[in-house]
């Protein structure tokens, strides 16, 4: 069985999307392209509402799933499928974008902690322009492993014989992981999928060669493997997630990922003219 080591290590940027909400940007970025088949990784939060009241106003994707999970805060999510849904602390958002959905997730809440993460998710080219679909998965849906060293959310994949709600096009995994101090953590990934840990607090070693110190905000790319072994140093929060590369062209435009630039253009001239919604 080998072992999963570090293979890169980026600390998150500030940046900002949608109508000005304030995040932390840690793949997507010139650091970081993106770790197929994912293809961005924000994390968003503050308890100042400026940094965060102004939303993501309706706004179109085209050949993606987004994934979002919220740990605190409220929002409230509309599509052009008609979907709605609020999300809440625990809640996640899993949609998929394919031939083109317009949609707005705006902050039903007016002030306090507004805490969460949105992951961008290739599709496969056949499915690119497939029919939208959205998930949306409420906090008791999410099984849950506790021990004394730990507490686990599956929300894709599995572990310990619990399975994760969440259902992507890649054999996607998504652990949230709150370790205790000074306690490991070893969970198996297959060997045929990319992965990526996200340290949200903490911080953590990773394997079993030496690296830099992990803390806070930081986005840790591994290697392929089949072994992971995370030790907390102190008391760390922590995602694990993992997916079966497409090993595709990718080609981006904003809000639109595609295979060609072809395909970007016509997803432009698509959504000007009115004819990009899919239904």
């Amino acid at each position: 069985m080998s072992t999963i080591e570090v293979k890169k290590i980026v600390k998150a940027i500030q940046t900002s999307d949608g109508a000005g909400v304030k995040l932390k940007r840690s793949m997507g970025i010139p650091e970081l392209d993106f770790i197929d088949p994912f293809l961005m990784f924000d994390e968003f939060g503050s308890e100042n509402k400026d940094d965060y009241i102004a939303g993501f106003p309706a706004h179109p994707h085209r050949g993606i799933e987004t994934v979002t999970y919220m740990l605190a805060g409220r929002f409230k999510h509309e599509d052009s499928t008609g979907s709605k849904g609020e999300m809440g602390p625990g809640s996640v958002q899993w949609m998929a974008a394919a031939g083109g959905i317009i949609h707005s997730e705006m902050p039903i809440m007016k002030e306090g902690k507004l805490h969460g993460f949105q992951l961008w998710v290739n599709m496969p080219a056949k499915l690119k322009m497939s029919k939208p679909s959205y998930q949306n998965i409420e906090p008791q849906e999410i099984p849950e492993f506790k021990d004394q060293d730990k507490k686990v959310k599956i929300i894709a994949g599995n572990f310990k014989n619990k399975i994760g709600p969440a259902k992507g096009y890649v054999n996607p995994i998504y652990l949230d992981i709150e370790l205790e101090k000074v306690k490991n953590f070893i969970y198996n990934i297959p060997s045929s999928h990319n992965s990526f840990i996200y340290l949200v607090s903490g911080e953590i070693k990773v394997g079993s060669k030496t690296h830099e110190k992990l803390e806070n905000s930081t986005l840790i790319s591994l290697t392929n493997g089949s072994s992971l072994k995370i030790s907390s140093v102190k008391k760390s929060q922590f995602l694990i997630i993992a997916g079966k590369p497409l090993g595709e062209p990718i080609a981006r435009g904003g809000p639109f990922v595609m295979n060609t630039k072809q395909e970007i253009l016509k997803a432009v001239q698509d959504y000007h003219s009115g004819n990009f919604v899919q239904k």
